[in-house]
């Protein structure tokens, strides 16, 4: 109980910082309010449930009968597993070219995303950007082609290699690589004249202008990146569960990959990786515990709710919390220090040591 417990911190833990540290980039460093995150995730998951499928179901010659995508997907997907059981190497080679083609697609996908309110501010951005989101995953819901709609599509098992807590356990491996990743990718990219540029046009766009700096074009690249880099959480997400419902999305797509980041980001620190961390870390903790005991503590507070909502309770009263009394969050937002930087501080310090005398 406690292995399975610590395993699923782990893998969640995993894939949130992924989508956490790219929506730290857009808000904490760049100020850009991506209400709309959960649709980088979705972009993920239709790469590998809509695109990857398809192009299997080409190489198999799967066409889609009277039971539609749904039914050809899980044909394929079941040739596609059972090959792999037998050739380890392809398991990883499909994993590999989805993440590829899920970053590529993604960052199609988010400059695009952009373009329509990259040149709006603040709310109507958010607002803007929460709205083609929402649309986005309708027609997805919608429209059968796609990912199936409702009944949603089958992906191939890359770990089918693996059996029982193995299988479990090399993949958790895997996403806590991934994140790892992902983590020193942003800390490297954010200490560039890049995540300086991003810094200043939160605090003041003008400034940024009047530096001959287009802030249309930053906005447009930082997306871009944003969105690849979440998508892979997206691809993820599909092999995990080896099933993609665009249902899923439309229910609880806005709260699990766009709130949840959000107060993943209040809790641990805006524009601070090693905050995203921390709050990452303990807000999957928290999830992960509640979701296991959550009918417990129903009953033996005696709660008038059930059980099933005593998590966005709990969370939603968290971010009021977090909003009202810590909004700097857990470690506040510090200067980037570039090596001239710190060079610079180390040369004068007996200097300031004097000044502060």
């Amino acid at each position: 109980m406690l292995y399975g417990l610590i395993l699923n911190i782990l893998l969640w833990f995993g894939m949130y910082l992924i989508v956490s540290l790219s929506l730290n980039m857009e808000y904490g460093y760049g100020g850009i309010p991506n209400f709309g995150k959960a649709l980088s995730v979705l972009v993920g998951s239709v790469v590998a449930g809509g695109v990857v499928t398809r192009i299997l179901m080409a190489v198999y010659g799967v066409k889609m009968g009277i039971g539609g995508l749904s039914t050809a997907t899980s044909v394929v997907s079941n040739e596609m597993t059972t090959y792999i059981q037998h050739n380890p190497t392809l398991g990883l080679v499909l994993l590999v070219a989805t993440l590829l083609l899920a970053i590529a697609i993604g960052a199609i996908v988010g400059a695009v995303f952009i373009l329509p309110s990259a040149r709006l501010r603040e709310d109507y951005l958010a607002i803007t950007l929460l709205a083609i989101a929402e649309t986005v995953t309708m027609i997805c819901y919608y429209d059968p082609a796609i990912i199936g709609s409702y009944y949603g599509v089958s992906v191939p098992d890359f770990l089918a290699f693996l059996q029982g807590n193995a299988k479990k356990l090399a993949f958790v491996g895997i996403v806590l690589l991934i994140a790892l990743l992902t983590y020193l990718f942003f800390e490297r990219l954010m200490n560039t004249p890049y995540g300086r540029i991003l810094r200043a046009m939160k605090e003041n766009e003008d400034v940024v202008r009047v530096y001959g700096r287009d802030i249309m074009k930053v906005r447009i690249m930082t997306m871009a990146v944003g969105s690849a880099v979440a998508a892979i959480t997206g691809v993820l997400l599909s092999f995990y569960t080896l099933r993609v419902q665009a249902n899923s999305f439309m229910i609880t797509g806005r709260t699990l990959w766009t709130f949840y980041p959000f107060l993943i980001i209040l809790l641990g620190g805006a524009g601070n990786n090693r905050g995203v961390t921390l709050g990452t870390l303990i807000f999957v903790t928290v999830m992960e515990i509640i979701d296991f005991y959550k009918t417990n503590i129903v009953s033996i507070l005696h709660l008038p709710v059930e059980a099933v909502w005593l998590e966005y309770i709990l969370f939603g009263v968290m971010m009021l919390l977090i909003l009202y009394y810590k909004p700097e969050g857990l470690i506040p937002e510090k200067p980037i220090l570039t090596k001239p930087i710190k060079k610079a501080y180390e040369t004068r310090k007996p200097e300031i040591a004097r000044i502060k005398e």
